[in-house]
């Protein structure tokens, strides 16, 4: 519940908004059962002292929350830093928190910040938080979405995301053309748009070379280098072996480029890698390397701070919903 006022408190604990405010305060006299009481209400709405409405009426902090899934991803630092050289300028402070794909866990970050006052928040959703998330922005504070979408709910939110059905689909469609078709493929989770919408542009360009999907060629991780290996040991457990492997995201491409080195194979003669995002580890591999669809975080992080100072300084008027397009980029 967002916005809880003491009103609220003292009329589900049937007390006066003084006794509340003396309990919540800890400051002048109230009852053992009296205080009791208070306290379970106020921890039961999750009663937050700064919330929107308060902060609204008083100065804020100049700071803007940023909720990514992996802060030591290279991809979400990138963005990270785009967002963090355009709006240093104009005397904004980022803090940053990752959500480790956990909903739960992104939830409390986003309360947690409102508590702290933050201006705006910047966040590449986990799912699940649609609802929470429409609601900060209903009371004030600008969200601005990067990376992911909201599904149904993203419409008046500004976004700043990638075409990745576009992309998949030409990384597969790549691999096709080069004639494979045993290709191992590693999903992010799905329950966010980025999973799902690249997991789409795989399946429309199998579907345009009139092949059938093999559910064991087909491995759902969620986004982990722990998840590239795991793939890769399930991949060769298998009695027809992949000819290439299409991960879905740099973190778990490293995964991947790990295991099989550790398995003894080498990259692109005993197998093909293609990725959804570059990783630093292929710059150790032997020419041409991985094929990958090469990616923009930090000019995304810099849309997404120009978006920001626009709705700061009143100037927005429309939601902005800007998608980069992918680009193919072949190490031939």
């Amino acid at each position: 519940m967002i916005n809880v006022t003491i009103k609220d408190i003292a009329r589900m604990s049937d007390v006066s908004t003084a006794t509340v405010s003396r309990v919540l305060n800890n400051n002048g006299y109230a009852s053992a059962e009296i205080r009791d009481r208070v306290l379970s209400v106020a921890k039961q709405l999750n009663y937050q002292p700064n919330g929107i409405a308060r902060s609204l009426k008083m100065d804020r902090t100049s700071t803007i929350g940023v909720i990514i899934p992996d802060i030591s991803n290279p991809y979400f630092m990138r963005i990270s830093k785009g967002i963090e050289d355009t709006l240093e300028q104009s005397g904004y402070i980022l803090m940053f928190v990752s959500s480790d794909e956990n909903p739960h866990k992104e939830e409390k970050t986003l309360h947690a910040l409102l508590k702290n006052r933050v201006q705006a928040i910047v966040l590449a959703t986990s799912s699940e938080n649609d609802e929470t998330i429409t609601k900060i922005q209903e009371k004030g504070v600008p969200v601005v979405l990067i990376d992911r979408k909201l599904g149904d709910h993203s419409g008046h939110l500004d976004s700043v995301v990638e075409d990745n059905v576009e992309g998949a689909y030409q990384l597969t469609k790549y691999l096709l053309q080069k004639g494979h078709r045993h290709i191992g493929v590693i999903n992010g989770t799905l329950e966010v748009s980025t999973g799902r919408e690249r997991y789409e542009g795989y399946k429309r360009a199998i579907r345009e070379f009139q092949i059938e999907e093999d559910p064991e060629l087909v491995f759902n991780g969620k986004f982990n280098q722990e998840d590239g290996e795991e793939a890769v040991t399930h991949f060769f457990t298998l009695d027809q072996k992949p000819t290439a492997i299409l991960s879905f995201n740099n973190t778990m491409t490293f995964g991947v480029i790990l295991q099989l080195a550790k398995m003894g194979y080498t990259v692109p003669d005993d197998i093909v890698v293609a990725s959804y995002g570059d990783t630093e580890a292929s710059q150790l591999l032997k020419p041409p390397g991985i094929v990958c669809i090469k990616q923009s975080p930090y000019d995304m992080g810099v849309k997404v701070g120009e978006i920001l100072l626009n709705q700061l300084n009143g100037h927005a008027k429309e939601p902005v919903h800007e998608i980069f397009k992918p680009e193919l980029d072949i190490r031939d």
